[in-house]
Formats: C-alpha cells, sequence, structure tokens
C-alpha cells in the first residue's frame, strides 16, 4: 500500500523486444506514467547471447560470433535510446536499459533489484502449440514476480498458429 502522499508507482518496468507487438504497451505506459505521474519509467531490452548451435553455425560459416553479438547489443541500445527518446518528448521520464540474458529471467531479477513498483508488457498473443513450443516470455513473467505485471494484448494481434 503507498503511503499517504506518496506516489503508488516509482519506476515501471518495460521489457521491449523490438516489435511492433511489444510497442503495443507504449500507449498504456504513457497514460500510466502521466497520469500517474511516475518519476522513473525503465525500457528494457534482454539481449540473448548466441545458442551453442548459434556459435557453431557462425563458425562453420567463418563469421567472427563477437563481431555479431556486439552488433546486435549495438541495435538493441539504439532501439530503446529511439523509444526512450519518443517518451521523453510526450513528458514521461524514460531510461533505458541492456541486460545480457534470458528476457523472463532477465526482466524479474532486474525488477527485483532495481526497485521496480510495476512491469508494464505486452503479449505476442500465441495460443495453442505455439505458445507450448515457443513459450511465453509474458507467461513466466507473471509466474515468477512478486511485482505487479500489467499485460497488455494487443487489439487484433492474437497469433494462432497451430
Amino acid at each position: 500500500m503507498a503511503k499517504e502522499g506518496s506516489k503508488m508507482y516509482q519506476k515501471i518496468l518495460v521489457p521491449l523486444d523490438g516489435s511492433e507487438l511489444s510497442e503495443c504497451s507504449l500507449e498504456h505506459v504513457r497514460a500510466i506514467a502521466t497520469g500517474c505521474q511516475v518519476p522513473e519509467v525503465v525500457l528494457l531490452r534482454a539481449v540473448e547471447p548466441a545458442s551453442t548451435q548459434a556459435i557453431a553455425a557462425y563458425a562453420d560459416a567463418g563469421i567472427d560470433v563477437a563481431k555479431v553479438e556486439g552488433q546486435a547489443q549495438l541495435d538493441a541500445s539504439n532501439y530503446l535510446s529511439q523509444s526512450a527518446g519518443k517518451l521523453k518528448k510526450e513528458g514521461v521520464a524514460a531510461q533505458t536499459a541492456l541486460v545480457r540474458g534470458k528476457p523472463a529471467d532477465v526482466i524479474v531479477d532486474y525488477a527485483k533489484k532495481n526497485g521496480v513498483d510495476l512491469i508494464i508488457m505486452s503479449t505476442h498473443g500465441r495460443s495453442g502449440i505455439s505458445r507450448w513450443v515457443l513459450g511465453s516470455v509474458a507467461d513466466r513473467v507473471v509466474r515468477s514476480s512478486a511485482i505487479p505485471v500489467l499485460i497488455i494484448t494487443p487489439r487484433g494481434c492474437r497469433i494462432d498458429v497451430a
């Protein structure tokens, strides 16, 4: 429960994966951050290290894995900066965080260690076999987080692949 005179949300974490679907949460972030006068919004991007299979494939193709991973981190950082810039223009105090690791683990761990009050994220809307095979980062975050999680299901964005 928020203390009298204090704001309910001091820090909101917004995981983004670079997809348009993940960005569907941003309109809700804007509304909550401005309406609740949230002093800090953190846009987070998890960059997964290359898998053993990917490393082997890159090596077979003569591609420098470190260079590929470095470019992925640079692209992710630029993406976050652009997204934060758009929010800042609308009066939202947005920062960025780029963390290596599995997305669900990174999100829950970052929120716990950094005093986050609310996590707002979009779901990709998978169901059926595709959800079982691909999993759901949002589902794992909801099940693992002690911090409240607001899941946004983008309108018309349900993906049902058998």
